[in-house]
C-alpha cells in the first residue's frame, strides 16, 4: 500500500515544470551525447558513452519518480486553521529561548530545512500535528527533552 504523498500546489507546479524539462530537454541532450559518444568508436572503453548511459538511467528514474508522485499526490491548500496540519505555518518557541521560529508544515517530498519547511513525518512535524495555539509539547533529542510552545498558526 502506498503512503499518502501530500504536496502544496506550488510544489505540484514545480514538479510539472521539472518533468517537462526532463522529458523535452534533458532526454534530447542525453540522446545527442549518446550519438556523439557512439561516433567516437569502441563503446567498451568509451567513458563519454558510459557517462551518458548513466545520466540516461538517472533521468528516466527521476521521470518515473515524478510521474508516480504526481499521480499519487494529494494537493493541500494553504489555509487558516486552528489546528496544525499540512499547509499551515507555525510559530513556535523553545522553552529555553526567547526566539520564535517559523516553519511551514509540508509533505515529505517538499521538506527543506533551509527554507524552514518541515515534513509532517519529521519528529517536530509529528509533534506539532493537531496542536492548537498555546499548546506546549516536547520532543526527545540526543541532548534530552526539548519543550516548545506553539505561539501562532497561520
Amino acid at each position: 500500500m502506498d503512503e499518502k504523498n501530500y504536496i502544496t500546489e506550488e510544489k505540484k507546479q514545480d514538479l510539472i515544470k521539472e518533468l517537462d524539462y526532463l522529458k523535452n530537454t534533458k532526454r534530447k541532450e542525453i540522446q545527442e551525447a549518446l550519438q556523439a559518444a557512439k561516433a567516437l568508436g569502441d563503446l567498451s572503453e568509451n567513458a563519454e558513452y558510459h557517462q551518458a548511459r548513466e545520466d540516461q538511467g538517472k533521468t528516466e528514474d527521476r521521470i518515473n519518480q515524478i510521474d508516480h508522485m504526481l499521480k499519487s499526490a494529494i494537493v493541500v491548500k494553504k489555509h487558516s486553521s486552528n489546528k496544525v496540519e499540512i499547509g499551515t505555518t507555525v510559530h513556535i518557541k523553545k522553552e529555553s529561548s526567547k526566539d520564535v521560529i517559523v516553519y511551514s508544515i509540508v509533505g515529505a517530498e517538499e521538506a527543506d530545512m533551509a527554507s524552514n519547511k518541515i515534513s509532517n513525518k519529521s519528529p517536530l512535524g509529528e509533534a506539532l500535528f493537531g496542536k492548537s495555539k498555546g499548546d506546549t509539547f516536547s520532543i526527545s533529542t540526543p541532548k534530552g527533552l526539548v519543550k516548545y510552545t506553539l505561539i501562532d498558526i497561520q
